[in-house]
């Protein structure tokens, strides 16, 4: 694939995230307050970044575990083909569950990881998204957690990629497409 010119323009703050990271967790706390473990499911790669924070807010006993499912490989676009490449180390039977996603966009994706996490038989699943792209939606998913619902741009940083890079930037930025494409 080969990759255009582009620049990132700032959309969401490193200090906003934070903000809203620490509002969430007292959500999900009041959610979950009677759980004696609580399973955090990140959804890799995107997601490694919000989770993390996300744990250390979180005044709960947790349990951290990672899928990794792709939809997207390198490209810009979903291919709405949801694979699992890696699935969890433990079960969830009866157990409280929290499935974290970076960013829901067609929602393929999480529809997909619900519906496969529910036919094991956790006690609770609950869904966060740091982001929501509501007018991409294809299929009726809503996660019960949204950070920040954001246009229909194409966005990197914060754990979020284009073509395996910008994952580390501290914030959300929107791409913008600058040149020719490179050959």
């Amino acid at each position: 694939m080969t990759q255009r010119p582009y620049v990132i323009d700032e959309m969401i703050s490193a200090k906003a995230i934070a903000a809203r990271i620490e509002a969430l967790c007292v959500k999900i706390d009041a959610e979950f307050s009677d759980t004696d473990k609580l399973v955090v499911v990140g959804l890799l790669r995107g997601s490694f970044v919000f989770i993390a924070d996300l744990v250390r807010e979180l005044d709960l006993p947790v349990e951290v575990d990672f899928l990794e499912v792709s939809s997207y490989g390198n490209e810009m676009q979903s291919s709405r083909e949801v694979r699992v490449l890696k699935d969890l180390r433990s079960g969830i039977e009866r157990r409280d569950v929290l499935v974290v996603e970076d960013i829901v966009d067609t929602g393929h994706t999480l529809s997909h990881v619900t519906a496969l996490l529910r036919s094991r038989k956790p006690a609770r699943l609950r869904t966060i998204a740091l982001l929501d792209k509501p007018s991409r939606r294809e299929v009726d998913f809503r996660a019960d957690w949204i950070g920040f619902e954001i246009p229909d741009e194409f966005v990197v940083g914060y754990g979020i990629d284009y073509a395996q890079r910008n994952r580390n930037l501290p914030y959300i930025g929107k791409v913008r497409f600058t040149g020719e494409a490179e050959s």
